[in-house]
């Protein structure tokens, strides 16, 4: 990796990296990506010039984490992710030992490629197993199979990573609570320091969307969802992983550092087509087309929409992140940032949450208790700021 320039300022942010090139279409993705790699070059190209044109975005504030998402971003070539962490490194202080993430699909992991991408100075791998089921596999449309997700680990081992997350999907038409336990089993015995576990969400501009429309497919059910949820959460706490956010696991002391970032309300920059940027009181969403991003950034122009956060939005945005961690929501930042107290607001509904086991109040934070996760989104709704 080249060599970083390394500020004394203990203000942290982030910067992501949408690398929109996929090798097929799975049936339930709906983020931007194509198929057709004719442009990668330019893109490429595109995104470093990006990279240059939004450095004062971040007002100087050092980068923690480097985060190459997707799409697919283990597509790219060694000297592509160079290009870019080189250009990252002459406009950005970057923290000394800053955690460098790669989202990869298990089909791309060959012995050579790790090691080309422990030279660069990519020290996290994000891989992209969704199932150990090879007819699950099938169904989502994935590119590879069970065996050659294993051995994408045992590789990625092999070549020196010592922080590595597998990503997996349950609730999947089809996915019985039987088979998602020996999922289940089969992430905590490849001992990976991360699992990130999704319910599978049926979005409507998708191959599954499409399914649904026509009735091929119906959703699953919330309670066979909500049990394998739980059955998530016993397993993998007994496997002594610590659930700090709704969907992730750690063993302590890997929590994706990038990630949490999102959850604190830290600063980060959004590199590429599709890409999203946050400076606590703004949001910047680039244009989802890549010929388009292409030509606008060959024009030095940014093409992205651009919106200031009212109060209510920052602080049911804090409500909404904050209720997802194990940490909670911190009232007392409420009350000395945002000026909404919560408890004055709403005592009498958190009474009842506490009364059904949903919430736990510890001043000066508010958690929810293993039951409330599974009503996090309506919870966290219900103690919004209404305008």
């Amino acid at each position: 990796m080249p060599e970083m320039h390394v500020s004394l300022t203990p203000i942290m942010a982030g910067i992501y990296l949408h690398i929109p090139f996929c090798k097929q279409a799975c049936y339930y993705c709906d983020f931007h990506f194509s198929t057709n790699v004719e442009i990668k070059k330019e893109l490429i190209a595109a995104m470093g010039e990006e990279i240059i044109l939004q450095r004062d975005y971040l007002q100087g504030e050092t980068l923690h984490t480097i985060y190459f998402g997707g799409g697919t971003p283990s597509l790219l070539e060694p000297h592509e992710l160079e290009y870019l962490l080189r250009v990252i490194s002459e406009n950005h202080s970057v923290q000394h030992m800053a955690e460098v993430t790669l989202e990869s699909n298990p089909d791309d992991l060959s012995v050579e490629k790790l090691t080309d991408l422990r030279s660069l100075g990519i020290n996290r791998l994000s891989i992209g197993i969704q199932s150990f089921d090879d007819e699950i596999l099938r169904y989502l449309h994935r590119a590879h199979d069970a065996q050659s997700g294993i051995r994408s680990v045992e590789h990625a081992r092999n070549a020196g990573f010592e922080n590595i997350s597998i990503d997996l999907i349950y609730a999947i038409p089809g996915l019985s609570s039987v088979n998602w336990k020996k999922n289940i089993a089969s992430a905590a015995g490849l001992k990976p320091e991360h699992i990130s576990a999704y319910t599978l969400t049926i979005e409507e501009k998708t191959t599954f969307g499409n399914w649904l429309a026509k009735g091929r497919i119906k959703p699953v059910d919330e309670t066979l969802a909500a049990e394998q949820q739980e059955m998530l959460m016993e397993m993998l706490a007994a496997s002594g992983y610590r659930q700090y956010e709704i969907s992730n696991f750690a063993v302590p002391g890997f929590e994706s550092r990038h990630n949490s970032g999102y959850w604190k309300g830290d600063k980060y920059l959004g590199i590429g087509p599709s890409a999203h940027s946050y400076d606590q009181v703004s949001r910047q969403y680039n244009i989802a087309n890549n010929h388009q991003y292409v030509r606008s950034i060959r024009e030095k122009k940014i093409p992205a929409l651009h919106e200031v956060l009212r109060q209510s939005d920052q602080i049911n945005e804090y409500i909404l992140t904050s209720l997802r961690t194990d940490n909670g929501c911190n009232l007392e930042t409420l009350k000395r940032d945002f000026h909404y107290d919560l408890i004055t607001l709403h005592g009498g509904y958190i009474r009842q949450l506490q009364t059904h086991n949903l919430v736990a109040l510890q001043p000066p934070h508010l958690r929810l208790t293993e039951s409330g996760r599974l009503l996090a989104d309506k919870i966290s709704s219900d103690l919004f700021l209404i305008e």
